[in-house]
């Protein structure tokens, strides 16, 4: 992948790369292209997740080795503090790992300048800030920024914008128009299920003059709540669900909790064992607003079989979501041979290449 990303700097720092976007952009399915297509260079990756199954991190290629640290249950821009964050960077940056690049895959409602607040503050002698990603969901954009005015200022922080899903967008023109308007000069780049060049990662770095406007003072929100630094952050409006059942779900129950779901259960992501119907496949299933696919896929060897769900939502009541998903458990040991017709549905076909946007997180 051309020049190792240290050779001109001296003690050997890795650049620290920010990966950020709203619920569903599709920040996953863009890091497992990257891990997938780094070419020489290696990847390490802090995988964020909001909610207690961490399914980003499961999704993510290597989660398993010891170029991954996964963070659950709260966003690491809260959960976790500056000297816990060069902990893990530590981990990361130590030189038996071998990486050259590191991506925080921050959760879809963490605050971008928290996490370059707390990379800057970093002390770790081994990292440098390597810049912001913010990666755009194209069809979800107008509504997006409609429901969070603030995504304005995420734009404006970011040094690479990834504009991606291209192809669901009805406008893709205007919406590439729309972004660069709100960029300070930011790369915008157009992409479909997370495709962009690795070396991206590299020269997305901010250049010394647009790190000194970085301050810790333009990064703070004036107004901000001190005795509740958080409050005005994106999580504080949204509560999530985890869900996780070893009995099988019935199709059809399933599709009818889908259909009917509330208009503020805005993300749900995760794993769904459908029993007798398709015991040699899960099925990873991935909603978006209104956008509804499944992409099935084989039973990881030596996995337990499971439904792993984790539901994001605002306004939501997570008491009685979890009451109507377990209403859908199976204890059928024969399936019906039209019972996934509803579920198939959904599935896309051979052409859209289907797993590659199964984890758009």
């Amino acid at each position: 992948m051309g020049n190792s990303p240290a050779d001109s700097r001296s003690p050997r720092q890795i650049p620290v790369v920010v990966l950020a976007g709203f619920l569903g952009s599709g920040k996953t399915t863009l890091l497992n292209h990257l891990l997938h297509r780094s070419g020489g260079s290696r990847i390490g990756a802090v995988v964020n997740d909001f909610g207690a199954i961490e399914i980003d991190a499961m999704a993510v290629a290597g989660a398993l080795g010891d170029s991954t640290v996964s963070l659950g249950n709260g966003c690491l821009c809260c959960a976790v503090d500056v000297s816990e964050l060069d902990r893990y960077l530590d981990r990361l940056a130590a030189p038996a790992t071998g990486i050259d690049v590191i991506v925080i895959e921050a959760s879809g409602l963490a605050e971008p300048q928290e996490l370059v607040r707390m990379v800057l503050a970093s002390e770790h002698p081994g990292v440098v800030y390597g810049g912001l990603v913010e990666v755009v969901d194209a069809a979800e954009f107008d509504a997006t920024r409609a429901r969070h005015p603030e995504i304005d200022r995420h734009l404006a922080l970011a040094d690479l914008v990834v504009v991606n899903k291209l192809d669901r967008a009805e406008d893709g023109e205007r919406v590439l128009a729309l972004v660069r308007s709100l960029t300070d000069g930011a790369a915008v780049v157009p992409a479909t299920y997370g495709r962009i060049d690795p070396e991206f990662l590299f020269d997305c770095r901010p250049g010394e003059e647009r790190i000194g406007q970085l301050s810790f003072d333009d990064l703070h929100e004036h107004g901000e709540d001190d005795e509740h630094p958080h409050a005005g952050h994106l999580h504080t409006g949204y509560d999530s669900l985890s869900f996780a059942s070893d009995t099988p779900l019935e199709p059809r129950r399933l599709m009818r909790f889908l259909d009917s779901r509330p208009e503020g259960l805005y993300r749900i992501k995760g794993y769904v064992d459908f029993g007798p119907y398709d015991p040699l496949n899960r099925y990873a299933v991935h909603a978006v607003g209104r956008f509804l696919r499944f992409y099935p896929e084989p039973w990881p060897a030596g996995d337990g079989r499971l439904t792993q769900l984790v539901l994001i939502g605002s306004g939501i009541d997570a008491d009685a979501l979890r009451k109507e998903l377990e209403a859908c458990g199976n204890d059928a040991p024969h399936a019906d041979e039209h019972g996934m017709w509803g579920v198939l549905r959904y599935v896309q076909g051979s052409e859209e290449e289907p797993d590659a946007e199964a984890y758009g997180a």
